[in-house]
């Protein structure tokens, strides 16, 4: 398998089926010989119920339902470790981040000795909290940890068989996957991207607080 695209799902059904028409186009471009899978991360919608019709067009398409909601970080990894591409391209199913990159990403790829390419905002995006809590949150972890994450960096990114083998050998039960990304190791480059405004972040204030205490 050439390439592997990985999302996850939660409250995704208002964008879930332009997000797979618009990534399976973007995986094509690219070879036919893809895989896309889907994560239903214990959505409380419809999610579900619309990937498993897409499942029934796209013999392409898989989809993996998690038996409750576990979290964003730990259905990425579920995602990530039912892949088989030698390329893997994560992306967040809300179309905030859009599936074209993968063509920008993959000629960056092709460019360089790197294992990684991942995006980050330009600019973040989000009212006066939001973006005052990614800011503490970047600053405290990089000012306790040896291995700096890039600030405001997003789920985005493409990434090599051996570096997704290599992220799946951690075992961590309570995680937080932007360290578990920069601690893998590997040369991983930066992609600025904007990042659309669709809707309101599932990250509440307290879950940032929660996700920044467990991570040190």
């Amino acid at each position: 398998m050439d390439l592997s695209i990985v999302a996850t799902l939660y409250r995704s059904a208002p964008h879930l089926r332009e997000f797979h028409d618009r990534a399976s186009r973007a995986a094509a471009a690219i070879t036919p010989d893809y895989e896309l899978v889907l994560v239903n991360d214990g959505s409380p919608d419809d999610s579900l119920a619309i990937a498993l019709q897409l499942v029934e067009q796209d013999d392409k398409l898989r989809v993996i339902d998690l038996s409750r909601n576990f979290g964003h970080h730990k259905a990425m990894m579920t995602g990530l470790a039912h892949t088989t591409g030698q390329l893997v391209f994560l992306i967040d199913a809300d179309l905030e981040e859009d599936p074209e990159l993968l063509a920008r990403f993959a000629e960056r790829l092709r460019g360089s000795s790197a294992d990684v390419v991942q995006g980050v905002q330009v600019r973040r995006r989000g009212g006066l909290i939001e973006r005052a809590s990614g800011w503490l949150f970047f600053t405290v972890f990089n000012a306790l940890s040896r291995y700096r994450i890039p600030d405001n960096v997003l789920t985005v990114r493409l990434m090599t068989r051996r570096y997704v083998d290599a992220l799946l050998l951690h075992r961590e039960r309570e995680m937080m996957i932007a360290g578990l990304w920069a601690i893998t190791g590997f040369e991983q480059l930066t992609q600025p991207v904007h990042k659309h405004a669709r809707s309101a972040s599932t990250y509440s204030w307290a879950r940032r607080l929660t996700i920044l205490v467990n991570s040190i």
